[in-house]
């Protein structure tokens, strides 16, 4: 874990933002060493410490993370915006699913702090940030340098070095890190990865500058996930994969600034950012469905410059007596994109899908207000506008060329009750949104079959929620919250198995309660768990469902589970987490850590679902006086066989019997053959592996 005696301006907003008193039951601030206190497999792993989130991978580990929260399958990170240093991370019209948020480039020891929200109840968020906000804050400085090196199970290896030292009125901070990993896959990892940071900063959050420079890059090879009868049959292992060729590379730069003020009539802040992005992607999620010679495998391009601008401030006065606060903001974006999809074999390129130049601009502005009535009633009244403005240039199809623009008014409310005895009670009620990819609000025909006509999807979708919950400290030593929301989508961005990317779908409704805990009995003892209950359906019949089930009567293999119905698949009924923390700042220490992803449907008729995933993990280690530390971790404990993630899908293998009836001499129906062979697609969980790690401090 990070140093205690790291400093930072952390990811405070000025002005009823993160790093204000909570407005819910389920907002909370984690700090990094929390975070950095966790046994972890990736580097986005440590936002499992947010409650109710689970944060997995089904590909190589140069590809963003699957999130699961408030009964949502979050994908890569459509519907939970992430802030890393007030820079966003979810990327829009993305070539391989929309809100992508990757995390791999994340050095866990320079995180401060993660600031919490969720649901659409605060008026400086925006885009994706229906399900949860999360607001990662970066350090400042470390009073003394520290290098570690780790050396683990599957040929894992970590460098990591960070030091700071004043440079003027200022301090410069400098970190970086490389490691290696191949996994326990019959074709390896091979994942190669490079990452520095570069950071100068004077002051504090709320009065202060700072500029900040990161660079990655990372190459990898892939196992994605595989049918669960190549593996039943033993044609290939656990461990194997149907296509040896996937993977992919990536890099990511970015400079961005702040700077923040307090004055006599409140505060200001302001930020700028830019940043270069790449990522080239080869999967093969349906093997031999398409091309039943060379197989499946596709490649995703996405290259883009994200640039943005934000500004808030606030301004303290009173009324009729009371105290009040009232922030104006702005916050405004824009990605100049590169996207292509071609069909690839090995790598290599076969022939030409679609290719796109995007220009996608957005401008947010937002006004909130908090009054304190009492010294135990407060309220927080907002309103934000999105405007956002898509212009697509369609390189081998001009008529899915086009432009599109759409404009949303989010109206915000919180109420705070307490404290009484220690505990306050919260409300919170609003309207927020996700953008979809713009390419979809364009397009007029499939770009594989031009006499195929299709209809646009809406660039904003609104999502409506309203959350209750309390908050309670009154027994000593214990922090406890229970929330209960409800949320409603106007249209649900759902993983599509046939493309391996994301589209658009019907309405949907979620509800569900969380319920969180952290008691610390004794300075040396920490224990947390908590739980989080939800229901989430489709809204409406899906008639297309219908009309695809019908078509492949006759063949059940292929017609099993695409039944119609309103069960959205992948969203997880019970996810839970609980830990125990022993050690001072000197000395031993020792971590046991449990999550759970309960069953889920796959499918809309939920005759996939799939089965639960329990993994503990540990850290035993021992803390010297000097600031050197040794610690041995321990991931899947148990060596549990369970699945990190599974779908169900159509999909088309050469040993089944379907494959002969589509090829070389069809004989089923175009729409089976189309379909494939309906199974469990998984990707499964490592097993046992240790990690030993060596920390130095100077």
């Amino acid at each position: 874990m990070a140093p205690a005696t790291d400093t930072g301006s952390g990811a405070s907003n000025i002005g009823g933002g993160p790093g204000s008193p909570p407005g819910l039951a389920s907002q909370t601030t984690l700090t990094g060493e929390e975070l950095n206190a966790r046994p972890v497999t990736r580097p986005g792993e440590i936002l499992e410490a947010v409650p109710g989130l689970i944060v997995t991978q089904h590909s190589g580990e140069g590809k963003a993370n699957q999130y699961f929260l408030r009964g949502y399958n979050l994908d890569h990170g459509t519907d939970m915006a992430i802030w890393v240093d007030d820079v966003p991370i979810n990327l829009r019209t993305h070539a391989h699913g929309q809100g992508y948020s990757d995390l791999n480039w994340l050095m866990p020891e320079t995180v401060n702090t993660v600031e919490v929200r969720k649901g659409p109840y605060f008026a400086d968020e925006g885009d994706f940030g229906s399900a949860g906000n999360l607001h990662i804050g970066l350090i400042d400085s470390v009073n003394r340098s520290i290098a570690s090196i780790t050396a683990g199970s599957f040929g894992y290896q970590r460098v990591f070095g960070m030091g700071s030292t004043k440079l003027g009125d200022g301090t410069l901070l400098l970190a970086g890190e490389a490691g290696l990993y191949n996994g326990p896959w019959a074709d390896p990892d091979d994942m190669r990865k490079i990452n520095s940071l570069m950071r100068y900063s004077q002051g504090t959050a709320t009065d202060g500058v700072s500029i900040t420079g990161m660079a990655y890059s990372n190459k990898w090879n892939s196992t994605d996930q595989v049918p669960q009868r190549a593996i039943t049959s033993g044609q290939i292992g656990l461990y194997g994969e149907e296509d040896p060729s996937d993977g992919g590379n990536t890099s990511r730069f970015a400079l961005s600034a702040r700077i923040a003020q307090t004055d006599d009539a409140g505060s200001w802040k302001a930020n700028a950012y830019v940043v270069k992005s790449e990522l080239d992607l080869f999967n093969n999620f349906t093997y031999f469905l398409s091309n039943p010679t060379l197989g499946d495998q596709f490649h995703q391009h996405d290259d883009r410059i994200l640039t943005g601008f934000n500004a808030s401030r606030t301004l303290n006065g009173s009324f009729a007596g009371r105290s009040m606060e009232t922030t104006f903001g702005i916050q405004t974006r824009y990605d100049d994109i590169s996207l292509a999809l071609t069909d690839t074999v090995q790598r290599s390129f076969l022939s030409n899908v679609r290719s796109d130049k995007v220009g996608e601009a957005s401008t947010g502005i937002y006004a909130q207000n908090t009054v304190h009535w009492t010294d135990w009633i407060r309220t927080t009244v907002g309103l934000r506008g999105d405007y956002y403005d898509a212009n697509v240039f369609s390189i081998f199809d001009g008529n899915n060329s086009g432009s599109s623009q759409a404009a949303l008014a989010s109206p915000k409310f919180t109420m705070v009750l307490g404290p009484f005895n220690k505990t306050e009670f919260f409300f919170g009620a609003g309207m927020g949104m996700h953008s979809n990819d713009a390419r979809g609000t364009t397009i007029t025909e499939e770009p594989t079959d031009p006499s195929m006509k299709l209809s646009a999807s809406p660039l904003l979708v609104r999502t409506e929620g309203v959350e209750v919950g309390v908050r309670s400290k009154f027994v000593r030593g214990l922090d406890s919250s229970i929330s209960v929301f409800l949320l409603d989508q106007a249209s649900e961005i759902v993983f599509n198995g046939d493309a391996g990317d994301t589209s658009a779908s019907r309405p949907s409704r979620r509800y569900g309660i969380e319920w969180t805990n952290k008691y610390q009995p004794a300075s040396w003892l920490t224990l947390d768990g908590d739980v989080a209950l939800s229901h989430a359906r489709f809204v409406g019949f899906d008639t297309e469902q219908a009309e695809l089930y019908a078509s492949l009567a006759g063949f059940p293999q292929a017609q099993i589970g695409n039944a119609p119905g309103n069960y959205i698949p992948n969203a997880p009924a019970i996810v839970a987490s609980a830990g125990i923390t022993i050690g001072e700042k000197t000395g031993w220490f020792e971590t046991l850590r449990w999550r759970y992803l309960g069953t889920s449907p796959l499918t809309e008729d939920n005759a996939f679902r799939s089965p639960p995933t329990g993994i503990y993990n540990g850290r035993i280690g021992y803390r010297f006086e000097n600031g050197w530390r040794v610690q041995l971790d321990g991931l899947n404990l148990l060596n549990s066989k369970a699945n990190q993630i599974t779908y169900a899908y159509g999909s088309l293998i050469k040993t089944d019997s379907l494959y002969s009836l589509c090829f070389p001499v069809q004989t089923a129906p175009t729409a089976v053959c189309q379909n494939g062979v309906m199974d469990y697609v998984l990707h499964p969980v490592e097993p046992l592996a240790v990690r030993l790690t060596l920390v130095g401090s100077f």
